[in-house]
């Protein structure tokens, strides 16, 4: 086996992130000629660059559950679209409860999401120098 990846013999992807999802991306471009994935990390990491500091601003005093419920809601579907399906059901969670009104242990789920997302945002920027 080689030791430099090449489109065949690509790293497994982090714990975080599924195979499956992520191979479904890929096949949208298969030789990597668009650089679709590429693409879509990038997308994905300048959207939470945005939506990250949105929700430090909506936590604690001045709790705001449009802002949580906004928040959480985007990075549900472009966090399962990108394989990360554990911060997905972290995010429909949360999102849940922001929109019943329900803040009993809000808190600590935005923490644990928040650690997600450092982790799944690692394991997408590790992968793109392995991207064809």
């Amino acid at each position: 086996m080689p030791s430099t990846p090449t489109p065949d013999h690509r790293p497994p992807p982090a714990a975080c992130l599924d195979a499956q999802a992520l191979a479904r991306l890929q096949e949208l471009d298969p030789n990597g000629a668009n650089k679709l994935l590429e693409r879509v990390i990038a997308a994905y990491v300048k959207s939470l660059e945005r939506l990250l500091p949105e929700l430090a601003n909506a936590r604690g005093a001045n709790l705001d559950l449009n802002v949580v419920r906004h928040v959480t809601h985007t990075l549900k579907s472009s966090s399962a679209s990108l394989g990360a399906l554990a911060l997905a059901e972290s995010c429909a969670e949360i999102e849940t409860m922001a929109r019943i009104g329900q803040t009993d242990d809000l808190e600590s789920l935005l923490d644990g999401m928040l650690l997600q997302v450092i982790q799944v945002r690692q394991a997408l920027l590790s992968m793109l120098p392995h991207i064809p």
